[in-house]
């Protein structure tokens, strides 16, 4: 059995062939390039699925079905994008029109839907009952698996947990509301907070401007945390001001939903336990539940990118 995912991002559209055991056999992609017309998108994303089938060595007829991760608002019932920021469209009939081209069994996800349900089915939550997946890139994608299903709510827009707020009458989010958790712990706002702090420093003895060619609008996720690693005291700030806000959503899910994994994701993921190990210790205090024998595992996201593929590939 052989089934397929499909990544649509803001920058690349990746396709994937997946088996039994969850497993990428191949893999083609190509530019989003958008803004584009949605026949133009959808022409794109079944060319990409029929090479990466091409390239497993089977035909559409050996994919028993094809599933595809967007970003934003996603009706999986209808098979309708009914609203994505990142693509320019609403009310996207893609399901449809994919279905067309490829003529056969079609499903759609929010993407960080998928991601999770990839890590569930085959990444650090595996096993789990009860799993959330965290990804930290320019906002905060979050996906809930409940029973060994994606929970996303009576509309479908469910998990938007980057637009809970940590901070009232706080920073303003993309999403026009003040104080989200996805203004301050995205990878965004680690950058943000790094050029605050560089800013106020002498620019001729900051490390942290240096590690970027001197150039301010080259910070990175990483810029601050390798900088701590140079032993940076201000570096450590920015990174234990990012941490704390971090901590304080995740406290949040934790006594929320109580899942038996919480996996992050994401960029800054891959600092690993520099990041992860300050962050523990601030949920180990914080957190409601912290008599309890059972606690939620924190840890990172093992399957990358491909996390959303294989997501995605195994949707229903």
């Amino acid at each position: 059995m052989y089934r397929l995912g499909i990544d649509l991002g803001g920058t690349n559209i990746v396709a994937g062939v997946v088996d039994e055991n969850y497993e990428i056999i191949a893999k083609a992609s190509c530019k989003t390039n958008v803004p584009r017309p949605e026949s133009e998108i959808c022409d794109s994303m079944a060319d990409v699925a029929l090479k990466a089938i091409e390239k497993a060595k089977l035909t559409i007829d050996d994919i028993e079905s094809i599933g595809i991760g967007v970003p934003g608002a996603v009706n999986p019932k209808t098979g309708v994008i009914e609203y994505s920021a990142n693509l320019f469209f609403h009310n996207w009939q893609v399901v449809k029109m994919m279905e067309e081209r490829l003529n056969t069994k079609i499903c759609i996800e929010n993407d960080a839907n998928a991601a999770a349900l990839g890590e569930y089915l085959a990444g650090s939550a595996k096993g789990a009952k009860n799993a959330i997946a965290i990804t930290l890139g320019t906002g905060i994608g979050g996906g809930i698996i409940i029973n060994g299903k994606i929970y996303s709510g009576s509309n479908y827009a469910g998990a938007e947990l980057g637009h809970m707020v940590i901070v009232k009458d706080g920073k303003e989010c993309a999403c026009g509301r003040k104080g989200c958790w996805e203004a301050y712990a995205s990878a965004t706002g680690l950058i943000n907070l790094t050029k605050q702090e560089i800013l106020k420093e002498n620019f001729d003895f900051s490390y942290m401007l240096k590690s970027c060619d001197g150039d301010i609008n080259k910070v990175t996720g990483k810029t601050a945390f390798d900088a701590v690693l140079a032993g940076d005291a201000n570096a450590k700030a920015v990174i234990d001001e990012y941490i704390g806000y971090l901590a304080c959503g995740l406290v949040n899910i934790i006594n929320i939903f109580q899942p038996d994994i919480l996996c992050i994701g994401g960029g800054i993921s891959n600092q690993g336990e520099n990041l992860l190990a300050p962050l523990r210790t601030i949920v180990e205090k914080e957190r409601y539940t912290k008599h309890n024998d059972k606690q939620t595992i924190i840890c990172k996201a093992s399957l990358g990118n491909d996390a959303g593929i294989i997501g995605a590939a195994f949707l229903e």
